[in-house]
């Protein structure tokens, strides 16, 4: 069974269709990158996906669960938004670290938050938190930011903020990790520490989906590409397929913007 399946989702901006009839589907380990012009629906994709936005139509399934079903109200509650966002991990392109919070402070923040609705978080407060802590702590030595922990935001490169960003959204053990353009806010000589550490991810077999217009890295890293285009999924399949060997025309011209290593 797939561990996420995305059937029929459709989104509209006013009178603007942003996301028209798309459907895929993950497999737990499956690393699935999503290309295509500015504009063709990718980011909007992933929010409803966190549901940061509401479809206006399709069913979306983790686990073989309903999480939104557009012609199922029960589906569709606000009480139930949280608990759903806990199945995705987001990562923004711009960070969206919180400054007055060191590093350390940022990855234990989620889960703080969440351990609060615990029966027993009062009598056992002081030993929920060091655990925490000690998540994040590992979290960060796994970005190699631990001897940063104690650093604000402001005094970290961009690189170094976004692989904090990346441990705050692994602390709440998601079913599957959202990318959205993590390189696209970085100069180019820090994007390749962030590229490393989701291709270290990957070769972990850690569920991804990633927005990205890195073609060498979504070439080498996915398992399976997507290429939207007006809001429209026009081709899918394999790296090589899809990358190398198009089929489509509008693929091939978006491609050919990009140069291949």
């Amino acid at each position: 069974m797939p561990i996420l399946e995305v059937e029929h989702i459709r989104k509209t901006f006013e009178d603007t269709e942003v996301l028209q009839d798309i459907s895929f589907s993950l497999e737990r380990g499956q690393a699935v990158s999503i290309i295509g012009s500015s504009g063709s629906g990718k980011t909007t994709l992933l929010r409803c996906l966190n549901f940061l936005e509401q479809p206006d139509g399709g069913v979306i399934r983790v686990n073989g669960e309903t999480l939104f079903d557009a012609e199922d109200p029960s589906t569709q509650r606000e009480s139930e938004i949280r608990k759903k966002r806990l199945h995705f991990g987001l990562v923004f392109q711009s960070f969206n670290l919180f400054p007055q919070y060191t590093a350390l402070q940022n990855v234990m923040l989620a889960r703080e938050l969440l351990a609060k609705d615990l029966p027993d978080y009062k009598n056992k407060k002081k030993e929920i938190l060091q655990e925490i802590e000690t998540q994040a702590a590992e979290l960060l030595t796994q970005m190699g930011l631990i001897d940063r922990m104690n650093h604000y935001p402001h005094q970290l490169s961009g690189g170094q903020c976004q692989r904090v960003a990346i441990a705050r959204a692994l602390a709440l053990k998601p079913d599957i990790l959202c990318f959205d353009e993590p390189t696209s806010a970085l100069d180019p000589e820090l994007t390749g520490e962030v590229l490393r550490v989701i291709k270290e991810l990957a070769d972990q077999k850690t569920t991804m989906i990633i927005v990205t217009h890195e073609m060498a890295f979504a070439r080498d890293v996915a398992n399976h590409v997507i290429f939207m285009d007006d809001g429209h999924i026009l081709e899918q399949g394999d790296p090589i397929q899809v990358i190398e060997n198009p089929r489509e025309e509008r693929t091939r011209q978006f491609l050919s913007r990009f140069s291949q290593e």
